[in-house]
């Protein structure tokens, strides 16, 4: 099934969102989310590259990088859908919920504009460099699967906030989305941050990498290329997570308010929750995290907003 909506987080009303489809649209409509993409992961990218090459306290850097995630979606979402993410717009994409053409023209402006920032806080922190490698002791492997399953729920937690008919129906659409988001990429920071990094974003990988602030010990100029491939993996498991619990997205029904889950969702949809909780804090724990608490928690708030509606998100 093909959602009309384009982006999440839209704020039209369903008599303005079907003016906006009849009516033709100016040049600056048209570029507007486009533009809104570029500006939105150029400054995304631009704080990740600041917080990891700037001599402050590192403890705080995943927080700061969720919390100007949230800002950003926010502010970009009602434009573009805030995804600032190649990952985000494909999970999108295969759920139904992007057009194609419009999925590959936001690749196009979300790796631009990485490349750019890329560029602008290399050249302000000259000679440090951004490294795209697994954190010693782990090997590439470790670091791969580490993105891709935080990526995973970085774009579960979109699909299920942003993009999901029941939980943000048109007519009455939630305020949480990009609080989920947010600290989705809070968790993961926290959590994947001692073993791969946490990029989760193929526009911060490809950034790192086309700048030349890129350095990998095992195949220089070259491992980028497999972070961005386990993210877009994530992004499509993503996707079938999503299409197993929300049924009623891919159902014809007009009406999903008074749809119901089955036992075998709502069961799947607990085991999926305790994953993650219990995963974000055995690695905070392994990892000697400093904020153990703080990613615990938020990795059980985006998946309660994820999945309160599927099994009330007991967890």
């Amino acid at each position: 099934m093909q959602d009309a909506r384009l982006m999440y987080g839209s704020t039209e009303s369903p008599p303005e969102a079907q003016m906006s489809q009849t009516a033709p649209k100016s040049v600056a409509q048209t570029a507007a989310p486009y533009v809104a993409e570029f500006v939105g992961t150029f400054a995304f990218v631009f704080t990740i590259g600041c917080c990891l090459l700037s001599p402050s306290d590192p403890s705080w850097n995943a927080t700061a990088i969720g919390l100007i995630l949230m800002v950003l979606v926010y502010a970009t979402g009602p434009v573009s859908g805030g995804h600032l993410n190649p990952a985000v717009s494909l999970g999108l994409c295969l759920s139904g919920k992007l057009a194609w053409p419009v999925m590959l023209g936001y690749w196009v402006v979300q790796l631009a504009g990485g490349i750019a920032s890329a560029f602008c806080f290399c050249a302000l922190f000259a000679p440090r460099k951004a490294r795209v490698e697994a954190v010693p002791p782990f090997t590439w492997e470790y670091g791969a699967m580490a993105e891709l399953i935080y990526t995973a729920l970085l774009c579960f937690v979109v699909l299920n906030c942003s993009a999901s008919r029941r939980n943000n129906p048109r007519e009455d659409t939630n305020q949480f989305y990009g609080l989920a988001i947010g600290f989705a990429m809070i968790a993961g920071g926290y959590s994947a941050g001692s073993i791969s990094g946490a990029l989760l974003n193929p526009a911060v990988a490809i950034g790192f990498g086309v700048s030349g602030s890129a350095v990998d010990t095992v195949q220089p100029s070259g491992l980028f290329w497999c972070w961005t491939a386990a993210e877009l993996l994530g992004a499509a498991a993503a996707a079938v997570l999503f299409r197993y619990l929300r049924h009623e997205d891919f159902s014809f029904e007009e009406d999903v308010a008074g749809y119901e889950p089955g036992l075998a969702t709502r069961c799947f949809s607990e085991f999926l929750g305790v994953f993650v909780l219990v995963l974000t804090v055995g690695l905070n724990v392994i990892m000697g995290s400093p904020a153990v608490p703080w990613s615990a928690a938020a990795a059980l708030m985006c998946m309660v907003y994820a999945l309160g509606g599927v099994s009330k998100g007991y967890f």
